[in-house]
């Protein structure tokens, strides 16, 4: 079983889960835009024999303070994990990043390239597919605010994960939503809809000269179907990066741990034991 754990980075409250023994090597779990750190749960516990597993809600998303002046680029995030890693004694770490979470793993990885042992990337990349880009933002600015029950929440993002299971989707939205006044309300934090509303979502880092950078193993991991990391680019991340190696998997899209779960928890298995 995990263990909530909260911590104070730069004045802000984190929180995230943690597994596993506390002397066992480190594995840090990232979600993506609309995640949190209990979509890693499944992965999390069957590492847990092997790792200290920990599941971070990155800032303004799950239980962790938002972010006060609304900065949500990669280079903040990437700061909190160093931070992060700094607080907790952390030397040597592996990391599981899914979108933007796999887009702060490379921040972090060419940064602190001797610190990183390996490095799963999943259906991200240094840039990132237009359709994908125009899906996932009209996804964000479309997004109800408020919902009159669990039951509407869970509907909703059925429409948006058709692939998930049903025991799956209901865990992901019951720990992304919170109760308020009139229903159920998103715990990740409005600013970054009403960021995509008003049209300035877009993070001008250039992840490339990171990306070539970083120096440790690395498992890049696509969805077949996925429209955010295409083929192009996943070639060019192979090209600029000889530590990397390419698994694509069927039957996926962008949300490849939701979509295809078994597969995906295979190639963890197999990737972080070589």
């Amino acid at each position: 079983m995990h263990r909530d754990r909260t911590v104070i980075l730069q004045g802000r409250r984190f929180h995230y889960t943690e597994w596993g023994e506390a002397t066992a090597p480190v594995l840090v779990l990232l979600h993506g835009v609309t995640g949190h750190a209990r979509t890693w749960d499944d992965e999390a516990g069957a590492l847990a024999s092997r790792y200290r597993v920990l599941a971070l809600d990155q800032r303004g998303h799950g239980d962790s303070d938002p972010a006060a002046d609304g900065d949500y680029t990669v280079a903040a995030m990437a700061d909190d994990l160093a931070a992060f890693a700094d607080t907790l004694g952390l030397a040597r770490l592996s990391f599981v990043g899914l979108s933007m979470g796999g887009r702060v793993a490379i921040a972090f990885g060419g940064q602190h390239r001797s610190r990183v042992d390996r490095l799963v990337v999943v259906d991200i990349g240094p840039d990132i597919s237009e359709a994908g880009r125009v899906r996932v933002g009209t996804l964000l600015a479309q997004a109800p605010e408020l919902f009159t029950s669990l039951e509407e929440a869970i509907a909703f993002g059925r429409a948006t994960s058709p692939r998930y299971t049903e025991t799956m989707l209901r865990h992901r939205v019951r720990h992304g939503t919170r109760p308020v006044p009139g229903g159920f309300a998103w715990k990740y934090d409005r600013a970054l809809r009403d960021a995509v509303r008003s049209g300035k979502w877009r993070d001008p880092i250039d992840l490339w000269p990171l990306w070539r950078a970083i120096a440790c193993p690395i498992l890049l991991v696509r969805g077949a179907d996925s429209d955010v990391l295409s083929a192009e680019i996943a070639k060019q991340m192979l090209a600029e990066n000889r530590a990397a190696r390419l698994i694509e998997v069927p039957g996926a899209g962008h949300t490849v741990p939701g979509d295809q779960p078994a597969a995906f928890r295979a190639l963890l298995d197999e990737f972080l034991a070589a």
